[in-house]
């Protein structure tokens, strides 16, 4: 038997509520009426809270699905009673029978549910648009890319992030150099001083972010921060309709590694930035101690759209709060040697109206 999910409906006409960007109230997709957060909390606590009891009760029925069972879930669309398989990190996504958005309360609960939420603030227009505006230009992108139908593929995601906070004791010494010139008739004379620095403080730091989902590309998660952490909001399933959401496969303890290096470089970095004056300025000795008092389990807005070509895939990500993008383009060897061709002839022309004209 399949475990309980819960479908955002409005009260007024059961039609499918959805998070609007640009209100930041849940719409309902034929009537329109629209309400807040916490209207749509209190209206659904008790699905949510039996939906999550479900959850665990199925957690401990027998299963023939072996090993497997652990990676999957089965959920029945309550819209249309269609059964729903997805991996364990899924914890909203849409039905493909009738398209309604279904929310997995269980997947958050316990250890598992977020401290906060950004919610988007870009529409799905809007990421479109800035899709266009990355390909303008680009007349070697392969067809495939620019269709317009194809963009609308675009998805908007809640990607998991560890949230760090800390301080790190750094002890640093610098390796620096200052040039001066002089002129003395015709030569001039340039004169390098070396000197050793040393700089000791302490660096505070507040949420420092890095993704716990293994199946996102963390440079890519890297490249579009960083996003404005006051818009932090106390975690609630009602931002949730109209988008996918994961949960994290990645613990707060793996995560901390890299929190902690990145901590550790930014901390050598503001101890470089006292040395006021001089040309070069090389660590030479780095003495970094990371300590993080507090971490947050967040979902951070994320558009993403993943394109197959010529056997690599290709994702495109851009952030769901302040539009900052990045992913990698193909080229299309045909439209290469088509423009190049073209550029050829054309070239081939003008040579040969030059000759015309002067011989």
């Amino acid at each position: 038997m399949s475990a309980q999910i819960t479908n955002y409906q409005c009260p007024a006409c059961t039609g499918p509520l959805h998070f609007d960007e640009q209100t930041g109230k849940l719409q309902c997709d034929y009537c329109e009426s629209s309400y807040t957060v916490e209207e749509v909390e209190a209206l659904f606590a008790e699905k949510n809270a039996e939906a999550e009891q479900a959850v665990r009760e199925e957690q401990h029925k027998p299963t023939e699905w072996g090993e497997d069972a652990a990676r999957m879930r089965a959920y029945n669309c309550p819209s249309c009673g269609a059964e729903l398989i997805c991996d364990e990190t899924t914890a909203a996504t849409a039905c493909p029978y009738c398209g309604n958005p279904t929310i997995v309360p269980g997947q958050f609960g316990g250890t598992k549910k977020p401290d906060c939420i950004i919610p988007f603030k870009l529409s799905k227009e809007q990421a479109v648009a800035a899709l266009k505006q990355h390909y303008k230009g680009k007349p070697l992108l392969p067809k495939a890319f620019a269709d317009e139908n194809h963009l609308q593929e675009i998805k908007g995601v809640y990607v998991p992030f560890w949230l760090f906070d800390g301080y790190a004791d750094a002890d640093v010494t610098f390796k620096t150099t200052r040039t001066h010139t002089r002129t003395t008739g015709k030569e001039r004379i340039i004169t390098t001083d070396h000197y050793e620095v040393w700089r000791k403080g302490s660096v505070p730091f507040s949420h420092v972010p890095v993704d716990g989902a293994s199946k996102m590309p963390d440079e890519h998660m890297d490249a579009i921060e960083p996003f404005d952490y006051q818009d932090l909001k106390p975690f609630s399933l009602s931002y949730l309709p109209g988008f996918l959401a994961d949960k994290y496969d990645v613990s707060a303890e793996e995560c901390a590694l890299r929190a902690k290096e990145r901590c550790r470089s930014s901390a050598v970095d503001a101890m470089r930035s006292t040395g006021v004056g001089y040309e070069s300025c090389i660590p030479v000795r780095e003495d970094v101690t990371v300590h993080c008092s507090e971490v947050q389990y967040a979902l951070l807005p994320v558009w993403l759209l993943s394109t197959k070509w010529k056997d690599k895939n290709y994702l495109f990500a851009m952030n769901g709060q302040t539009g900052k993008l990045i992913g990698d383009l193909p080229i299309s060897w045909a439209r290469f040697w088509t423009w190049f061709g073209g550029i050829f002839a054309a070239s081939a022309a003008v040579m040969s109206l030059i000759r015309f004209v002067f011989m």
